[in-house]
């Protein structure tokens, strides 16, 4: 008789029970054909978790395929825990975005949290040091009680979690829109540095060598969580508060270390982070990429408390743990490194020939399953989409109060400067931060060395929903732009694509249209896909979230030294480049005047992107230009208002544009500081005004003026987040 009281197969046929762990009736046919008998419940939770939305990317796998994910720097790519990219000099950079969006739904501190050292491990499983933390966050409003409860636990869960292990957050971007409400979007970045013959990938091979488990013992924390993350959130969703999991940064900085010291050893066979569906995702996914089977002994697993089942132990996703292959005989060197960094670890299985997952608890089998199948056979679903019909309403921008809109703007939380958040994160912990968050992408020192990494994260929802095919490529060239604007070569990308249920027909054809927008802007930008995550079912009570594809985008710099002085200086000339249009679809003078996106026209032009990018990195690094700022949300206006409250300078700028033109959001547009006494050579720009000593920001057209003392301009700007959070009925 069984040690553990689970259902029997009876049972869950007569409950239909597969269901509730997340397999149709279709896929657990499939489960039984590829078994040739009927599951138990074990092999059930597994199947359940191997093939969701989460792990196995059943619904948006085709899409994936566009992606272009080699390139002249591309040493390794999507299938591994992260993407790596070469620098120079046997370097490479490795770096990967993840989501963690319905956990920090339903417990935001521990969701965040956790979302920021699972990614840090998968860094740190290829062999890497971080060197970077990024995160994208989307809201509803925060004039509504729960959403600030959202945005207050995951900015603190963040902060938490990596000021205590040391990783400084360097940039990142934040959004509020109702379309978020209840429903928040949590995705973590991480980027690390590595040398190229330290590069590690999870395989499990070699017959006989040991398995070990290392970290936190597991508990019944996060049971289920992969399956909950493909999900739609609904009132149900509070019961399933158990499945967000529990982060420890203290253990977190351990575990880093020692793995770090662990890849070091050259009987290393295979490491990967026990991540989403834990024990599970990474023992048969190494044994799958090893083209072996593998045993894993249950009753040697660490455990929290007595009495946890396998099927509990096998779909735990309690944090902090890692997974590693050894060769055999050389166990106990790595035991020992573990217990010296005061952690938790055992041998629990070894590599087989025989490509089956045999899971035993004191010799009784709970699982046997063929390792391809699982892994690789997810069942993959193209369906039909249909692009919903929109009620273009008749917007017009002709008569706006400049002023009015101005103001509006600079107080709204999207806007608004977002120091609420970056202060609560360490920014420069460990010494290598050259650029802060708060006005361009982040860089930091590789250490020991003139280089350095630039890095962003970008998404433009509001433009994906007015134009899917068109605002797929806006958000990736938005990343390029970021880079470029600190002289930044983009070398490659990561992404997250938060979506609602694919299986609405509108949803559906935003992922099948937006992806195909990314995956040209890719190829034109050179900037190829290396790592990614994708999430679903983002949708709250049946109302799906916006599209909301998210880019992680990094970039090299080969020699710091003109940063030394990267910084506007009053009598500085300042241009606008680029044409600006009346480009209003899913802008935010759209949303502040309107609110609803109007679907109107627009489009971007990658050729001139990357002529023009080419063209101003080359001027930033040659000396000329003190300052670079991608026009974005808010258009002119806002971009020089960032520029004037972040170096406390005054502008006195004349724009040629009209009076909503200052506030377009048209596409690859810089607006470009030159250094007195310099001069550039970069086509359409447009000489528009000065840096001053006044502490006055004055800009104006033909017919209207926004003029403030700068300090009262940023005080508006860095307390508008404040205001908001600030209780009220």
């Amino acid at each position: 008789m069984s040690k553990f009281l689970e259902p029997s197969i009876e049972e869950i046929e007569k409950e239909y029970l597969y269901r509730d762990m997340g397999l149709t009736d279709e896929e657990y046919q499939k489960v039984v054909s590829i078994l040739g008998r009927k599951p138990n419940f074990t092999e059930i939770g597994i199947f359940s978790v191997m093939w969701s939305e989460h792990c196995s990317y059943k619904h948006s796998k085709p899409f994936l395929k566009q992606f272009p994910t080699s390139g002249e720097h591309v040493l390794m790519g999507p299938g591994e825990g992260a993407g790596v990219v070469d620098i120079g000099d046997n370097q490479a950079v490795v770096f990967k975005v993840e989501s963690h969006n319905h956990p920090s739904a339903i417990e935001p501190y521990q969701g965040a949290a956790t979302g920021v050292g699972g990614i840090i491990r998968d860094i740190v499983s290829i062999g890497a040091r971080p060197i970077s933390l990024l995160n994208s966050l989307r809201f509803g409003e925060l004039s509504n009680k729960t959403n600030r409860r959202l945005f207050s636990g995951v900015v603190k869960g963040i902060g938490g979690y990596g000021n205590c292990i040391g990783i400084p957050t360097v940039a990142g971007e934040i959004e509020f829109d109702e379309k978020y409400d209840g429903n928040p979007l949590v995705n973590a970045m991480c980027v690390g540095i590595i040398d190229h013959d330290k590069i590690q990938k999870g395989t499990a091979k070699g017959i006989g060598n040991p398995v070990i488990y290392v970290g936190l013992k597991t508990g019944r924390d996060g049971i289920h969580g992969a399956t909950f993350a493909s999900e739609e959130l609904s009132e149900a969703s509070e019961s399933k508060r158990p499945s967000v999991q529990i982060g420890d940064p203290f253990v977190g900085k351990k575990l880093m270390e020692a793995t770090l010291k662990a890849i070091t050893y050259p009987e290393l066979v295979g490491i990967q982070d026990m991540g989403a569906a834990g024990l599970t995702s990474s023992s048969s996914e190494m044994a799958a990429k090893g083209e072996s089977g593998i045993h894993l002994h249950l009753e040697k697993v660490p455990t929290r408390e007595k009495g946890i089942s396998p099927y509990e132990m096998m779909l735990s996703e309690t944090q902090e743990r890692m997974l590693l292959v050894v060769e055999k005989g050389t166990e106990q060197k790595f035991l020992d490194l573990f217990e010296h960094h005061e952690l938790d670890s055992a041998v629990i299985g070894e590599v087989t020939d025989t490509n089956r997952f045999v899971l035993s608890y004191e010799d009784e089998i709970y699982a046997d399953i063929p390792v391809e199948p699982l892994a690789d056979e997810a069942p993959v679903y193209i369906l039909e989409g249909e692009a919903k019909e929109f009620d273009q309403n008749d917007n017009q921008y002709d008569e706006i109060n400049v002023e009015e809109v101005f103001q509006k703007l600079i107080n709204h939380p999207t806007i608004a400067s977002k120091h609420y958040a970056y202060d609560q994160y360490d920014q420069q912990v460990g010494a290598n931060t050259i650029i802060k968050p708060g006005i361009s992408a982040g860089v930091v020192r590789v250490e020991g060395t003139n280089k350095a990494i630039a890095s962003t994260i970008d998404g433009e929802a509001r433009y994906v929903y007015n134009n899917p095919y068109e605002g797929g490529k806006m958000v990736v060239a938005e990343a390029y732009r970021n880079l470029i604007s600190v002289g930044a070569k983009p070398l490659a990308m990561t992404d997250c694509l938060n979506y609602g249920s694919p299986e609405k027909k509108d949803i559906y054809q935003q992922l099948a249209d937006s992806t195909k927008g990314m995956a040209e802007a890719c190829d034109a930008l050179n900037t190829p896909v290396v790592s990614g995550n994708v999430s679903l079912y983002n949708e709250t009570k049946g109302t799906s979230i916006f599209p909301t594809p998210v880019v992680g985008m990094v970039g090299l710099i080969e020699d710091v030294t003109y940063l030394n002085d990267y910084q506007p200086q009053v009598n500085d000339r300042v241009f606008i480049v680029g044409e600006t249009k009346d480009d209003f679809g899913g802008s935010q003078i759209e949303k502040v005047l309107f609110k609803e996106v109007n679907h109107e026209p627009s489009s971007i032009d990658l050729s001139t992107e990357v002529k023009r990018g080419e063209q101003i990195k080359d001027a930033i690094r040659s000396g000329k230009i003190s300052h670079t700022q991608a026009v974005g949300k808010g258009g002119l206006a806002i971009g020089l208002a960032k520029i004037a409250t972040h170096f406390n300078l005054g502008l006195d700028v004349t724009l040629p544009v009209t009076n909503a033109q200052i506030f377009s959001e048209t596409q690859g547009r810089y607006i470009v500081v030159v250094k007195e006494g310099q001069s550039i050579d970069i086509d359409d720009a447009v000489e528009i005004g000065r840096v001053t000593d006044n502490a006055q920001f004055t800009i104006k057209n033909d017919a209207a003026q926004i003029k403030y003392n700068v300090s009262d301009l940023n005080e508006q700007l860095k307390g508008a987040i404040a205001q908001c959070m600030i209780s009220r009925v």
